[in-house]
């Protein structure tokens, strides 16, 4: 089985994160996807709890997604792929990344552990993926999803819910998810 690992903040969970889930799985890049939201390292400024970004993500969870709610305190991503792997040892494991995170992914902790797994690069920003892929000596590794492109930012998003200017968020997060955070007083400041 072909298992698309997806980790991040997820802060909060938008159609965009939704569409390449279902693009990856549709497209048969992947037969599932394991969702995983951290908690707040490095230079991030969370603005919800792990436990609300996780009820926000469960709106989607079926079959062929899944909320990983038992590696969410690992702090690197190497981490999570190396325990995912011995948990799925007869699996090919997919990390799914933004095009922006190739500008720094050689940084990434122990990124030799992470490249024995595929990772699929969505496009993002009109980054030139292949300039940073060239950078890597397992360029095979990398799949660009050249046939997906969206650019939707959480930041925006985010921006938005904190001023409280809720007009055509509906663009931007399902229905549930938006009544979630307004039930929830997430985002107030």
């Amino acid at each position: 089985m072909k298992i698309g690992v997806y980790v991040g903040s997820f802060d909060p969970f938008h159609k965009g994160h939704e569409n390449i889930i279902y693009h990856l799985l549709n497209k048969k890049y992947v037969d599932k996807v394991v969702i995983i939201p951290t908690l707040s390292y490095w230079d991030k400024n969370i603005k919800t709890s792990l436990e609300d970004r996780i009820n926000m993500i469960k709106n989607i969870e079926d079959s062929n997604i899944e909320v990983n709610t038992s590696l969410n305190a690992y702090e690197y991503t190497y981490e999570i792929m190396d325990e995912l792997k011995r948990q799925h040892p007869e699996d090919n494991l997919y990390l799914i990344i933004g095009g922006d995170s190739l500008i720094n992914f050689n940084k990434w902790k122990k990124v030799d552990n992470i490249l024995e797994n595929n990772i699929l690069v969505i496009p993002r920003n009109n980054i030139d993926t292949n300039k940073y892929i060239n950078e890597f000596k397992e360029k095979e590794k990398f799949i660009v999803v050249s046939d997906f492109y969206q650019d939707v930012s959480s930041t925006m998003i985010r921006e938005k819910l904190l001023s409280k200017d809720y007009n055509n968020l509906d663009k931007y997060i399902n229905k549930e998810i938006l009544n979630y955070i307004k039930n929830n007083n997430l985002y107030t400041s």
